[in-house]
């Protein structure tokens, strides 16, 4: 603890808190799903995950009604203007470490609204907007998919955990507009 009361998160002797945290997240991990303008797509694909057929439960992934208990977020949707100020409280409400699933081409990138005047156009925006809030995520994982596919979900969150390694890696390229 500092001196004001918080948590240190950033301490230099040893594993910090926040990687002490983070360690004990991959036995158990909750999530809460933020739509944040989807067309609801990747939302049915998020619901059949946790149905029994997959079953996640058994990995100890459980959703929860709050992101003040969650662990993890998974985001759909190309993040739009109206739910911008509900998309960073839910996020500031999370305890860190603070896990981010970036779910389908949307909710990556925009998808096919990255550009327009109603969205930001997906969670790579929406970070730079986190960052001037002055929140900060400690893990974000990006699962692409029109779409995306139920297990892609699963393997996206034991690449977040660090249980799998991830198949191939992102390099951003910026789109020039115009």
């Amino acid at each position: 603890m500092s001196e004001e009361g918080r948590l240190d998160l950033t301490s230099s002797s040893g594993p910090s808190v926040l990687e002490e945290a983070f360690s004990k997240l991959k036995r158990s991990i909750w999530v809460f799903h933020l739509n944040t303008g989807s067309c609801n797509g990747c939302d049915i694909e998020v619901l059949d995950v946790l149905t029994p057929y997959f079953d996640v439960e058994r990995f100890g992934i459980k959703l929860v009604g709050s992101p003040r208990h969650a662990d993890l977020i998974l985001l759909t949707g190309p993040v739009t203007i109206k739910t911008i100020n509900k998309v960073i409280k839910a996020i500031k409400a999370m305890p860190r470490p603070r896990l981010v699933l970036a779910l389908g081409s949307c909710g990556v990138g925009g998808g096919i609204w990255f550009n327009t005047y109603a969205t930001l156009g997906g969670y790579t925006k929406l970070e730079e907007i986190l960052k001037e809030a002055g929140v900060e995520v400690d893990r974000v994982v990006y699962v692409p998919g029109c779409p995306v596919r139920p297990e892609a979900i699963i393997y996206g969150v034991a690449v977040l955990l660090g249980l799998l390694q991830p198949k191939s890696k992102h390099k951003r390229v910026v789109a020039i507009e115009g």
